[in-house]
């Protein structure tokens, strides 16, 4: 399948540093903020941190260890594959050509791809990130976030991926005026089972959005991004 590709970002991107454990983006008002992933994940602190504690903390890191390099590879795959580049197998893990052929009727319905792998921020938020894919999925416009797991996930627990892909959507309409109409997250397992989870209801991922933020700002009072 040839993939068609619209730029409306031009060659927009940031500078970016750590900073505590907080990844942090230079925007071009001179401003560091915090990345979007920096703020669901301190929402989401506690349920890690028990998880941790409940499995051991070697276990939990082979496990992290395993999931990382599992969704990377699955990343770099369907990046090359909609971007329209041969895919070498030789270069991937394994597990990853089988996921991916499961995954590829369902990849196959993106197209008029926006952004793949782009970086974007929204002044109004004070947040960056990078997104996964915008492009067209069924005909609508969507933020396409990808996601490995060992199993799939229920919905209930999947509330960060969608206010993360909300950002997206709100960070691309601020700085193309193109309205997103919904938020596709798309969760493949090494066992081949594949879930497309399809959310319309952004204004309630925008309250949610807020609500984190708000959050993550209270907790980090007093310190300085970018000193």
């Amino acid at each position: 399948m040839n993939f068609i590709h619209e730029n409306h970002l031009g060659d927009l991107e940031l500078n970016k540093k750590e900073t505590n454990g907080i990844r942090l983006y230079n925007l071009p008002d001179g401003r560091w903020v915090p990345s979007i992933t920096s703020v669901t994940s301190f929402y989401n602190r506690q349920i890690f941190a028990d998880w941790r504690k409940r499995v051991g903390i070697e276990e939990a890191n082979r496990i992290t260890k395993k999931a990382t390099a599992r969704g990377t590879d699955f990343h770099e795959a369907a990046q090359a594959y909609l971007e329209n580049r041969d895919l070498v197998w030789e270069d991937y893990l394994p597990a990853t050509k089988f996921m991916f052929h499961h995954a590829t009727p369902y990849l196959d319905k993106i197209n008029n791809i926006h952004a793949i792998e782009r970086t974007l921020y929204s002044e109004y938020y004070g947040l960056a990130g990078r997104v996964d894919c915008i492009a067209e999925y069924d005909g609508e416009l969507a933020v396409i976030d990808f996601k490995t797991s060992e199993k799939i996930k229920p919905e209930k627990w999947l509330e960060n991926y969608f206010v993360q892909e909300m950002f997206y959507a709100a960070a691309y309409y601020e700085l193309t005026e193109i309205p997103v109409k919904k938020l596709i997250t798309i969760m493949v397992t090494p066992g081949g089972e594949v879930k497309v989870f399809d959310k319309r209801n952004k204004g309630d991922y925008i309250k949610l959005l807020v609500r984190y933020i708000k959050e993550f700002v209270s907790h980090n009072t007093g310190s300085k991004h970018g000193e």
